[in-house]
C-alpha cells in the first residue's frame, strides 16, 4: 500500500513535477489554459492570488481522490466520474469562501463557480494522477495549482500597479487584517486605465509570454555552450 500511494512516474522525482508546474508547463505561461479567469481576475494582485489559491485547493484534493480511486472506475465513466468529483470539490471551496473570505467572494463571484470547467484540474486528472499514486499526484497538483497562482499573482501584480499605482490593494479586508502588510500605494501616480481592461490584460501576458521565451532559449543556447565545452 505505502508503494502505491509513494508512486512516481518512472525517471521523475517530485523537484521535476514542481518544475513542471511551476515553469516548464506551466497552466498559464506553457499550456496557455484557463485563460477566462486570467484575463477576468487579474485586475488586482490580491483577485489574483485568492482565485489561484481556491484553484489549487481543487486541484490538490482531486488529484489526489482521482488517484484513489483509479483502479475501481472503468474508463467508459471516468469523465463524469472525474466532473463529478472536481463540481463537488468546487462546490465546497465556493462555500467555504463565501463564509470566510466573503469580501474576497463577492469580488470573485462567478468564477469561483467557472473552477468547473478549468481545463487544467481536468486535463491533470487524466493526464497524471489517473496514471500515477496519490503523493505523486498531490505534488502534481501542488505544483499545478502553485503555478497557476504565481502566474495569475504576476499578472494582476502588474496590472494593477501600472493601472491604479497599488499593490495588493485592499489585501486585508480581502484576505485578513493579517495580510495589511501587503498593501502597497505608489504616491503620485493615478494610473493608466487601459492597464486593467481587458486589452492590458492580454497586453501583460503577451509580453509576459515573449520574456519566458526568451529566457528559455538562452538557457538552451547556455546549457548547449557548455555540453559543447564539455565535450571538445
Amino acid at each position: 500500500m505505502s508503494d502505491a500511494l509513494n508512486e512516481v512516474p518512472s525517471g521523475d522525482g517530485y523537484g521535476k513535477l514542481l518544475r513542471e508546474g511551476l515553469w516548464d508547463n506551466n497552466v498559464v505561461f506553457s499550456q496557455l489554459l484557463a485563460m477566462c479567469p486570467t484575463m477576468a481576475v487579474t485586475t488586482s494582485g490580491t483577485n489574483g492570488l485568492g482565485m489561484g489559491l481556491a484553484t489549487t485547493a481543487v486541484l490538490v484534493v482531486s488529484n489526489i481522490l482521482v488517484s484513489m480511486i483509479r483502479h475501481t472506475v472503468s474508463s467508459q465513466v471516468r469523465i463524469p466520474v472525474f466532473v463529478v468529483l472536481i463540481a463537488t470539490l468546487v462546490t465546497v471551496v465556493d462555500m467555504a469562501m463565501n463564509a470566510w473570505l466573503h469580501d474576497l467572494y463577492k469580488v470573485l463571484g462567478l468564477f469561483i463557480a467557472l473552477i468547473v470547467v478549468n481545463c487544467a484540474i481536468l486535463g491533470r486528472a487524466e493526464a497524471f494522477a489517473v496514471k500515477n499514486g496519490v503523493v505523486a499526484s498531490a505534488v502534481d497538483g501542488l505544483a499545478m495549482g502553485l503555478g497557476f497562482t504565481g502566474a495569475l499573482t504576476v499578472i494582476g501584480l502588474i496590472r494593477e500597479f501600472l493601472g491604479a499605482g497599488t499593490l495588493f490593494a485592499q489585501a486585508s479586508n480581502l484576505l485578513g487584517p493579517s495580510f495589511a502588510f501587503l498593501e502597497i500605494k505608489l504616491p503620485g501616480y493615478g494610473g493608466a486605465l487601459l492597464m486593467i481592461l481587458p486589452p492590458g490584460g492580454f497586453a501583460i501576458l503577451g509580453f509576459l509570454l515573449a520574456g519566458k521565451r526568451v529566457m528559455e532559449r538562452r538557457l538552451e543556447e547556455k546549457a548547449a555552450a557548455r555540453a559543447e565545452l564539455a565535450t571538445a
